[in-house]
């Protein structure tokens, strides 16, 4: 079992196309695994450097099963996590949280931490590229958001979550492949260089 510190388990030019929804097969697969995919994806052509943070952990309890085998039952993560991924794109320090809800109707807040949104508020004030990827898992849908959009709806006390529907008009919808399998660096590409893309045309 690991346990959490705040005592919580794991838990713009935009696209507004919906998709018809998603497949028996396609709808085991979790967003973690769909991104680790694609960021393998990336970084074997080239494209970028983005990985998945490891969070440290101390632990409690060790079982030893075996002599020469040990079993860790009990451990907290010893700081909460920042954010789920960062890397370098194009130059630029991007960092984003990747999120999934199997709610019909909005994304609920209590899926983000304080601290989540503090981090991304730093990385925007320094430069860096910030961002949230929500997938709705009942419509089969994956968007990239940009942080400020979502921070200053979340500081906005009398909101608990955010529409499905708000977020398809602020947001841009990822499209979906084989390699990659999210191709959400054209979502960045789109809102984050617009204007590079347009004088490289």
């Amino acid at each position: 079992m690991i346990g959490y510190p705040n005592g919580h388990g794991s838990g713009s030019g935009h696209t507004q196309t919906r998709s018809k929804g998603i497949s028996a097969a396609n709808r085991g697969m979790s967003l973690e695994k769909d991104l680790n995919d694609s960021n393998t994806y990336y970084l074997q052509s080239g494209r970028a450097l983005i990985h998945k943070k490891p969070t440290p952990i101390q632990v409690v309890k060790v079982d030893y099963p075996a002599r020469n085998a040990a079993k860790i039952t009990e451990a907290y993560y010893k700081v909460p996590s920042t954010t789920d991924y960062n890397g370098i794109y194009r130059g630029r320090p991007i960092d984003f949280e990747a999120k999934e809800t199997v709610n019909k109707t909005s994304f609920p807040f209590k899926s983000i931490h304080p601290h989540q949104i503090e981090h991304l508020r730093l990385v925007g004030q320094h430069g860096g590229i910030g961002f949230f990827i929500i997938r709705f898992r009942a419509y089969g849908e994956t968007y990239l958001v940009d942080a400020p959009l979502i921070i200053e709806r979340y500081e906005q006390a009398e909101h608990k979550s955010i529409a499905y529907d708000e977020v398809r008009r602020i947001g841009s919808l990822i499209k979906e492949g084989l390699t990659p399998r999210l191709r959400y660096l054209d979502n960045v590409d789109a809102i984050y260089f617009k204007e590079e893309s347009h004088h490289e045309k």
